[in-house]
């Protein structure tokens, strides 16, 4: 029996699984270490033994690090991979980064909010992506004119809504329909990713007991320019988008940016300072 051929009663061995994956068998043995991952059976004499499934989630692991993500994130991703596919872009990304610290702001501090992100884009963001989730056709329109001027600077720009049918204009974002009963139609987003800035927010409106009024509606939202996490919210609108639309979900896919500089303290302290900033312009 060659190298790479598995017994079929005791698995996979760390040296087979190395082959299998690429990854070489003293790093499998570093992230089992340090990470827990992958986890493989013992036998009797302690030697390890992997499966099928692990197989495919070093190489999901393997994905993600090409793609830009931490040995940590990446890892955390292939796991969730197994799990339910999330019914928004705020759902996913909260099952995948639960380190993310949700805020609550009213619709005018959200507003500004994902004005900065979209200025953010037109001042330094170029041959990215960019995907906006709008809850309704309506509120879209009323940005219509600026989404096109985003588009421009965009390599993909996709825009969720309830829209009455998938469009692809010439000069502006690809219009994906939602269907209304779909949790997307009901949650505000921006996703940002190029080589010049990041960031991405995804909000859901809490729910009222009475109609409030514009000014006071408010919503929970997730927000960080940390290229990881938006890396991840990129792949959470992905695999959301691909059931509506195929080929465009393909194109964002294909279109993640291959080097992303890891997160820093320093930027994390920033971000939550901007958390706290936010926080009180949302409750004001």
């Amino acid at each position: 029996m060659s190298a790479s051929t598995p017994s079929p009663l005791s698995g996979l061995t760390t040296t087979q699984l190395a082959e299998l994956t690429g990854v070489p068998a003293a790093t499998l043995r570093m992230w089992e270490a340090r990470h827990g991952f992958p986890a493989p059976a013992r036998l009797a004499g302690g030697h390890r033994r992997y499966g099928e499934r692990d197989v495919e989630l070093v190489r999901r692991v393997v994905r993600g690090r090409e793609e830009g993500l931490s040995l940590a994130a990446a890892i955390d991703r292939a796991r969730a991979g197994d799990a339910p596919a999330p019914a928004s872009i705020f759902a996913g990304l909260a099952r995948r980064r639960p380190d993310l610290q949700p805020m609550t702001l009213t619709k005018p501090a959200l507003l500004a909010l994902s004005r900065a992100v979209e200025d953010e884009h037109l001042a330094a963001a170029s041959a990215g992506v960019l995907v906006g989730s709008f809850q309704s056709a309506r509120f879209y329109r009323q940005s219509e004119r600026r989404w096109h001027e985003l588009a421009r600077n965009a390599r993909v720009a996709v825009a969720l809504a309830d829209f009455k049918r998938l469009r692809r204009p010439a000069h502006g974002p690809v219009q994906v329909p939602v269907h209304r009963d779909h949790p997307l139609a009901r949650e505000w987003a921006i996703v940002m990713h190029a080589p010049d800035a990041s960031a991405c927010l995804a909000a859901w409106e809490i729910p009222a007991a009475l109609e409030p009024a514009d000014a006071d509606r408010r919503f929970e939202v997730l927000w960080s320019p940390e290229p990881e996490v938006v890396v991840e919210a990129l792949a959470v609108a992905t695999d959301l988008i691909a059931p509506l639309a195929p080929d465009v979900a393909g194109a964002l896919d294909a279109s993640r940016l291959e080097a992303v500089l890891p997160s820093s303290a320093e930027l994390r302290a920033a971000v939550r300072q901007a958390h706290r900033m936010l926080a009180y312009v949302g409750t004001s």
